[in-house]
């Protein structure tokens, strides 16, 4: 009689769900391993839960070849604060929005943040969204 079996054992194995495995955890680890950073400088940063509510009246920008607007309008350094003074009196809890290119030297941005100083105006320096 020819009868065959129906549940025939197979010899072979399938490595796809093993190489699946392994791409899962390679992904893993190089995911985890561009989040450790030990050449990094350890800093205690202030915590915010929530953005200022203050208005600026007006902003000052720098760009990255070190120009300086008021609001819109170019001027030179020197004339950032009679500028800022024409422009807002002495009014009190004056903020100024500090709108500054990620290439300019910090020098210049503490300069700026002096003028502010001396007059008592309050400063918010201005970031993009990640």
């Amino acid at each position: 009689m020819g009868l065959k079996s129906r549940n025939k054992i197979s010899a072979t194995f399938s490595m796809s769900s093993m190489t699946d495995v392994v791409f899962l955890l390679l992904i893993f680890f190089m995911i985890t391993s561009t989040l450790v950073n030990p050449n990094a400088i350890k800093l205690l940063l202030p915590q915010s839960q929530t953005q200022t509510a203050a208005k600026p009246l007006t902003t000052v920008s720098i760009t990255r070849d070190l120009q300086y607007y008021v609001g819109t309008s170019r001027v030179s350094f020197d004339q950032i604060e009679p500028t800022l003074q024409q422009r807002l009196g002495k009014e009190s809890d004056i903020y100024i929005s500090l709108h500054v290119d990620e290439n300019v030297p910090m020098r210049e941005v503490v300069k700026v943040m002096n003028i502010a100083k001396r007059n008592e105006y309050k400063m918010i320096l201005a970031t993009r969204a990640r």
